[in-house]
């Protein structure tokens, strides 16, 4: 797939085996592990973190062959998900984290650039998750409420 504001190609990468089951070698019941993401999720870790962890100390190769519900769902089942979607919360916070550079050094104009393409995304995300009806119709992107909600 292309990239979204260049004109190159993407990067490939590798694919999963095709698993149907989860392996027996997995030490960790779906209930300890369902445990563990919500401890995990009220220290305030994010799902792609969680994944991580369970992978690389827990030895659970995929959360969804061994409970049968993504990270994600597990967060909203047991109420600890974020108001927002992650992809869209760590968009804002580059946002954010662009703007504050962009006072210090206002001549920096790739960094401007960057920022701009940045919202760009924001607001296409923010127009998919109204269409899906995952955050309020009348939500609306704007660099102040985005400090005032992940801060």
């Amino acid at each position: 797939m292309a990239r979204m504001h260049a004109r190159r190609k993407g990067q490939s990468g590798s694919k999963r085996p095709l698993v149907t089951e989860n392996p027996a070698w997995v030490a960790l019941t779906a209930t300890e592990i369902e445990d563990l993401i919500v401890k995990m999720a009220k220290d305030g870790e994010v799902s792609a973190k969680i994944g991580l962890v369970l992978r690389d100390q827990y030895g659970v190769p995929d959360v969804k062959l061994a409970t049968g519900k993504t990270i994600t769902a597990i967060m909203k089942e047991k109420g600890v998900a974020g108001a927002l979607p992650e992809d869209l919360a760590n968009l804002m916070r580059r946002a954010i984290a662009l703007n504050v550079h962009l006072k210090k050094n206002k001549g920096d104009l790739s960094n401007k650039r960057g920022l701009q393409l940045i919202e760009a995304r924001i607001r296409r995300l923010e127009r998919y998750y109204k269409a899906n009806k995952v955050i309020a119709s009348d939500w609306k992107y704007s660099i102040n409420t985005a400090e005032l909600l992940l801060k």
